[in-house]
C-alpha cells in the first residue's frame, strides 16, 4: 500500500510507496491512478520528463505554466537525493505565498504531488542526481514563467546557502513573488 500524506498545505501531497523486498531487491508500484483518485486527486498524466544534475546544490525553479497550460507535477527522484519545494501561488488563496517542501530520495522512493497553482522547484542534495516526474499538462513555452528562488517574502529555508548554488541565468533573474501579475491556473 502506497502512504498518501498532506503536507501543511493539503494539496501537496507526500507519496511514498510501498516497497516489497527480498534477497534479490524490491519492487514498488510508483503510480497507481486509482489510489490518487481514491485521495482525491484528479490528474490526468500526459507527458513524462527526466533530469540529471552533476553537482550538488544544483537548483532548478521555481516554475510554473499558467493557464491554459497549467501542469500538475508527480516528482520522484531515480539517483541521488532532492530537497523539493512547492510555493502556492494561486491568486485568492489562504496559503498564497506559503511554501511546503520535502526530501525526496531515490533510497526512500518517496514522491511529491505539485497541483497546479504552485510554483514547483528543488535543490539537489547530492551530485548526480536525477529526477523523473509526470505531468498532466504538455510543456508550453509560452505559457512559462517562474519565482525567483531566493525571495526573501517567502522565507523558504533551502539546505545551501546562496553562494553554494548552481543555477542557470533564467532562474537566477526570475522575479519576486510580489512582482507577479496574478496568474490564472
Amino acid at each position: 500500500m502506497t502512504a498518501i500524506t498532506p503536507l501543511a498545505i493539503p494539496e501537496v501531497l507526500l507519496i511514498t510507496p510501498k516497497r516489497h523486498g527480498d534477497a534479490r531487491g524490491w519492487f514498488a508500484e510508483t503510480y497507481n491512478r486509482q489510489a490518487l483518485a481514491e485521495a482525491g486527486v484528479a490528474c490526468e498524466f500526459v507527458q513524462d520528463n527526466q533530469a540529471f544534475s552533476a553537482r550538488r546544490g544544483t537548483v532548478r525553479g521555481l516554475h510554473y505554466q499558467a493557464a491554459p497550460h497549467a501542469q500538475a507535477k508527480l516528482v520522484r527522484v531515480l539517483r541521488g537525493a532532492i530537497y523539493d519545494v512547492a510555493v502556492d501561488i494561486r491568486d485568492g488563496s489562504p496559503s498564497y505565498g506559503r511554501w511546503v517542501g520535502a526530501t525526496l530520495t531515490a533510497d526512500g522512493g518517496e514522491q511529491l504531488l505539485v497541483p497546479r497553482g504552485f510554483a514547483h522547484g528543488y535543490c539537489t542534495l547530492t551530485d548526480d542526481t536525477e529526477l523523473f516526474y509526470k505531468v498532466d499538462g504538455y510543456y508550453a513555452p509560452q505559457a512559462e514563467g517562474g519565482v525567483n528562488w531566493r525571495d526573501p517574502a517567502l522565507g523558504i529555508d533551502w539546505p545551501i546557502a546562496a553562494e553554494e548554488a548552481t543555477l542557470n541565468a533564467r532562474d537566477a533573474a526570475l522575479p519576486a513573488l510580489a512582482q507577479l501579475e496574478p496568474v490564472r491556473f
